[in-house]
């Protein structure tokens, strides 16, 4: 009887058999590596607006207060953007004939409002309220990145659900403290005075220097002790943290 198969068809089938059982890992790899990339999530993509921005130049450089222009930060569930009137009390008096600034000019003059496009969005089946993350001394570098940073605005973290839930489940690794570091008798103030600092060109503690450049930061024992305080203090209770019903109503 003929030989059927070459004499390379067992080789052939192993390595078949091999590549069958490899590939549906390599599939999950390839899928878990994009849904994480910047390509899926956005982090550090900067986002086109109607009128150029640059944090860096109004945050750092000039030094005005991130409430001037996020005036609802502290009391509202949403930060907000500033209305063209709020851009216009300054770009009245400087930068008048500047084209970068057309849009903004027109809407003055039609009462026409602009149309920010958002950088960090959450899905609509998620409540977040920015107000109370500030009242409890979270950071807004802690979900936005480096913001004093950019020259065009980007978002900082990739705002999933588990990178949420590491806060939810240690927040004494990052609540600031009353009194900590710093001259801000509470932890709302303290989330501000770090810019304050950073302008003044103050000494930083580790915290506030890795907070500034995006950079992680281990606690030290001392540290998540008196995180732990201030959550009592502040009465969060941790476990009611892990409901459901906080990000999902």
């Amino acid at each position: 009887m003929p030989q059927v198969f070459s004499s390379g068809a067992n080789t052939l089938a192993k390595l078949s058999l091999i590549t069958a059982a490899i590939l549906p890992f390599g599939v999950l790899y390839a899928g878990s590596t994009f849904t994480r990339s910047s390509a899926n999530t956005n982090v550090g993509v900067a986002v086109d607006q109607p009128v150029f921005f640059s944090h860096k130049h109004h945050a750092f450089e000039l030094g005005i207060d991130c409430r001037y222009c996020h005036t609802s930060v502290e009391k509202s569930p949403v930060a907000g953007v500033p209305p063209t009137e709020t851009c216009m009390s300054c770009h009245s008096q400087i930068w008048l004939n500047s084209p970068l600034l057309e849009p903004l000019r027109q809407s003055y003059e039609t009462g026409e409002s602009l149309v920010w496009n958002k950088v960090n969005k959450v899905p609509e089946f998620v409540y977040f309220n920015h107000s109370i993350h500030i009242a409890r001394g979270v950071s807004c570098n802690e979900c936005h990145g480096a913001v004093t940073k950019m020259q065009m605005t980007a978002k900082g973290r990739d705002l999933s659900m588990s990178w949420c839930l590491e806060c939810h489940r240690n927040p004494e690794k990052y609540l600031y403290v009353e009194g900590e570091e710093g001259r801000g008798a509470s932890p709302a103030e303290r989330v501000f005075e770090l810019y304050d600092k950073q302008r003044r060109g103050e000494q930083l503690s580790t915290r506030e220097f890795n907070l500034l450049n995006d950079k992680t930061t281990v606690p030290t024992a001392e540290q998540v002790r008196n995180g732990e305080q201030q959550v009592e203090r502040l009465g969060v209770k941790k476990q009611q943290l892990m409901d459901c019903w906080i990000c999902h109503r």
